[in-house]
């Protein structure tokens, strides 16, 4: 049987993914969770004899229309949510997304510009090689692609999405799902390329 058959490796995919997302809720992994995902992602792959470049990682066509459409398309959806979508949940929840882990870099230009590399590379480039290229791809193609399967798969993946982002609480839950179903669609609407999704996640963070 062929390891993309091998219902043995979904089941073990499937258990590590439970195992780093209670890992993520208990904050049992230091800094970030994201260099381990990348790894499983890398790992299904190749053992599907698959990579990167089959969900997406390759480089577009043009990079000045990636980079314009990346960033009018990051800086859309950073301007709905600070004036659209995180009022309105705010409203709904109660109370506004907790954003307390950032709060030393208000006033502070040299750790602002000290995170930038960091939040580059563990959440635009890696978060999305994880959840839209990976994690995406993968449910997907269980479903065998078809237009269902890759409609489930954008609103599992943005559910899990979001509740990565649980230590900002249920409104930041909410806000990170619906910007990952934005970054989802952004995904699909490229051609399952990933070059416009990591610029726009990069320039909306």
């Amino acid at each position: 049987m062929r390891w993309r058959e091998n219902w043995w490796l979904i089941l073990g995919e499937f258990v590590i993914v439970i195992a780093l997302v209670v890992a993520d809720l208990y904050h049992a992994v230091p800094l970030s969770s994201t260099p381990l995902w990348v790894v499983l992602g890398w790992i299904s792959l190749r053992l599907r004899g698959l990579g990167w470049r089959d969900v997406g990682f390759v480089r577009p066509r043009s990079w000045p229309q990636a980079l314009a459409l990346g960033s009018l398309a990051g800086i859309g959806m950073e301007l709905f949510s600070t004036f659209v979508s995180v009022p309105s949940l705010t409203q709904l929840a109660g109370k506004p997304p907790d954003l307390s882990d950032f709060q030393p870099m208000v006033g502070n230009l040299g750790l602002l510009f000290g995170s930038l590399v960091p939040m580059w590379l563990l959440a635009a480039f890696g978060e999305e090689l994880v959840y839209r290229g990976y994690l995406m791809n993968r449910i997907a193609a269980l479903g065998q692609n078809t237009p269902g399967a890759w409609l489930l798969s954008l609103v599992l993946v943005s559910a899990l999405f979001g509740c990565a982002h649980e230590g900002q609480e249920l409104t930041g839950i909410l806000q990170e799902g619906f910007a990952g179903l934005l970054l989802g669609l952004l995904y699909l609407g490229c051609g399952r390329t990933l070059a416009v999704p990591i610029i726009a996640h990069g320039m909306a963070n």
